[in-house]
C-alpha cells in the first residue's frame, strides 16, 4: 500500500534530491548539507507559510494523491443476464440508450437533472469567478445543478453594503445567477452557499429577495480541510478592504511589519480566512426556519468529512429540519484553496464516510423517521465512479457531487478559445488532431446548433467543453446501468456491488466477491 509522503509533491512544486526517501518523514535518506534543494522543507526556509499551499495559488486545481486502505476502486459492479428493471425485458426494449438518468430530490416541486451530477462548492475563488461563465451555462445546457459557492458577495470588489453591513448590491453574486438562468431550462438549479460571514452580511436576504433564487445552502465543511475557505490577494490596499469587511486576514495587513514587508517584496500575497463555524441543533433549526420564511423555496446543506458523530447529527438534524438535500463530502476532495498537507491527511476518506451514512441513514429509515435525499461527493471524476456512489448509498442517495472532473473541461474549453485564436502557440497537437475549427473539434457542437442556432456561436467553449464531458457520463452512465438491468436511476441497488477485498467489504457491508449471489448459486446447483 502507498500511502501518502509528507515533503515533497508535485502540487507544491518541491521534489526530493535522493532517489531514496525516508517512508513517514518524507525527508531524504542522506540529506546533504550544502544541498541546493528542492523539498518543502528546503522552501520553507524561504517562503515559510506559503508551502502551505499548492501552486501557483489561484491557477490550479489540486487534489491529494494519497493512497488509502480502502477506496471506490475496491468495489466492482455486478453484470447480469437475467431480467430488467423498469423496462420489458425484450431486446428491442431494453437497450442501453433507453437508460433513463434523470434523477430528483427535494420536496414538491423536485428538482430535475438530466444526469445525476452536479457541480461543487464554485464560491470565490479566483478558478471559478474567471471561469463562472464557462461552469455556468455549461452546468445550465447540460441540465444540472450548480453550487455557488461561499463568500462570493463577501469579496466583490464592488459589494455596497448598508448601514447596517448588510448587502445591498453584488454585481459578481449578481453575475453568477444571470449567467446560470440565460439557459437553464427547468433541469437543474442553482444553490448560493453560506458560511458565518455571508450570513452576517445577509447573503440569503440579498439571494432571494433581490435575484429570486430558490435554494440556500447551509455549510458545516467540505471534505477538502477542517477550516473554513481562504483565498491569497495580492494587494495590500485588498487586504485592508477585506479585514475591514469582517474577514480573518493573515498576515495582519495593519501590522506596519507586514505592511513593510509587503512593500520590499518578500511577502508577496495576504490570505483571506472564513471563520470556522459552530453547530447545535437549536441553533441549526431556528436557521433552517428562518431560511424558509425568507421565501427560501428549498434549504439544503453540505457537511465535510467529519467523524461519525458530526455525520450523525447532519443526518438527523436534516431529517428534523426537512432539509431537501444533504451533500456528504469525504476526503481527500479536491480543489484549488486547501492547505495541502491539511487535504492529504485530514478527515475521514469517501468510501469510509459513505458507507457509515448508509448505515445511519438505514437507521434513521428502521425507525420510520424521514431521511433526507443525500448526496455523495469527494474525488468522484468519471460514470463508475457515479454508478457506485449511487449503489453505495441506495436507496437515499439521489446523486453525486463533482468538483474538478466538472471545472476541468470548463477550462480546458475555455482554453482552446485562446489556441483558436492563436494564442499560446495555437493549438496543441492532442487537440488540432480533430481538426482546426471548434466545430471540428468539439463533438457535440452541431448537436447543440441544431437546438440554439446561431445563439451557440456564442457559447464561451468552456461550456461545451462541460457539455460534452457530462454526456461522457450519462451515456457511459447508461452502459453501466443496462449492464446491470436498471433502465431508471431508482432502481440502482446495494446488490448491484461487489467488494474485491475482505477489508473493503466490512467497510461497505457489501458483499465480497467469493461471496455474492452464492446462495442462489447453490440453490440453482442443488436444485
Amino acid at each position: 500500500m502507498n500511502l501518502h509522503r509528507p515533503n515533497a509533491n508535485e502540487a507544491l512544486q518541491t521534489a526530493n534530491r535522493s532517489r531514496n526517501v525516508v517512508p513517514q518523514s518524507g525527508i531524504c535518506s542522506r540529506c546533504i548539507d550544502g544541498c541546493r534543494g528542492n523539498c518543502d522543507m528546503f522552501r520553507a526556509t524561504f517562503r515559510g507559510r506559503e508551502v502551505l499551499y499548492p501552486e501557483p495559488f489561484g491557477n490550479v486545481t489540486a487534489g491529494a494523491d494519497k493512497d488509502y486502505p480502502v477506496d471506490y476502486s475496491h468495489l466492482n459492479i455486478n453484470g447480469y443476464a437475467l431480467g430488467a428493471k423498469g423496462v420489458e425485458a425484450d431486446p428491442d426494449q431494453a437497450t442501453f440508450p433507453n437508460v433513463n438518468t434523470e434523477a430528483r430530490f427535494g420536496a414538491e416541486p423536485q428538482v430535475k437533472m438530466k444526469v445525476p451530477i452536479f457541480t461543487g462548492a464554485l464560491g470565490s475563488t479566483d478558478i471559478a469567478r474567471k471561469n463562472w461563465e464557462h461552469f455556468a451555462v455549461g452546468a445550465a445546457i447540460s441540465g444540472i445543478t450548480i453550487v455557488c459557492g461561499e463568500n462570493v458577495c463577501g469579496i466583490d470588489p464592488e459589494l455596497e453594503l448598508n448601514a447596517q453591513g448588510k448587502v445591498v448590491k453584488s454585481p459578481e453574486m449578481d453575475r453568477r445567477v444571470r449567467e446560470y438562468r440565460r439557459f437553464h431550462e427547468g433541469y437543474g438549479d442553482i444553490l448560493v452557499q453560506m458560511n458565518v460571514e455571508d450570513t452576517r452580511l445577509g447573503v440569503a436576504e440579498y439571494a432571494i429577495d433581490k435575484l429570486g433564487v430558490e435554494t440556500i445552502e447551509l455549510k458545516w465543511g467540505q471534505g477538502a480541510k477542517c477550516i473554513g475557505g481562504e483565498i491569497k490577494v495580492n494587494s495590500l490596499s485588498r487586504a485592508l478592504e477585506l479585514k475591514k469587511r469582517g474577514y480573518i486576514v493573515t498576515p495582519d495587513p495593519e501590522l506596519p511589519a507586514h505592511q513593510a514587508a509587503f512593500k520590499a517584496g518578500p511577502l508577496k500575497q495576504f490570505e483571506r480566512h472564513s471563520r470556522l463555524g459552530f453547530i447545535d441543533q437549536d441553533g441549526f433549526m431556528k436557521e433552517v426556519e428562518r431560511l424558509r420564511k425568507l421565501g427560501a423555496r428549498r434549504v439544503t446543506l453540505k457537511t465535510g468529512a467529519y467523524p461519525m458523530r458530526e455525520l450523525a447529527m447532519a443526518i438527523r438534524w436534516s431529517s428534523d429540519a426537512g432539509i431537501d438535500l444533504l451533500t456528504i463530502d469525504g476526503a481527500p476532495g479536491g480543489t484549488g484553496m486547501s492547505p495541502w498537507r491539511m487535504m492529504a491527511e485530514w478527515g475521514v476518506p469517501s468510501i469510509y464516510l459513505h458507507a457509515m451514512a448508509h448505515d445511519l441513514c438505514a437507521r434513521l429509515d428502521a425507525r420510520g423517521l424521514p431521511v433526507p435525499d443525500i448526496a455523495f461527493a469527494g474525488g468522484f471524476s468519471s460514470e463508475d465512479h457515479v454508478f457506485k456512489a449511487l449503489a453505495l448509498g441506495a436507496p437515499y442517495c439521489r446523486a453525486v457531487c463533482m468538483g474538478r472532473a466538472l471545472m476541468i473541461p470548463g477550462m480546458v474549453g475555455k482554453n482552446a478559445e485562446k489556441w483558436l485564436r492563436g494564442e499560446d502557440e495555437g493549438l496543441p497537437k492532442s487537440v488540432s488532431r480533430y481538426g482546426m475549427t471548434k466545430e471540428e473539434i468539439f463533438m457535440n457542437y452541431e448537436v447543440l446548433k441544431e437546438k440554439y442556432g446561431a445563439e451557440v456561436d456564442k457559447f464561451p467553449l468552456g461550456a461545451i467543453g462541460i457539455f460534452n464531458a457530462t454526456d461522457k457520463i450519462r451515456v457511459g452512465l447508461q452502459q453501466l446501468m443496462a449492464g446491470t438491468r436498471n433502465w431508471a436511476v431508482k432502481h440502482i441497488s446495494r446488490r448491484d456491488l461487489f467488494a474485491l477485498t475482505e477489508e473493503c467489504a466490512k467497510v461497505t457491508g457489501l458483499p465480497y466477491v467469493m461471496e455474492a449471489f452464492r446462495e442462489e448459486a447453490l440453490a440453482i446447483i442443488d436444485a
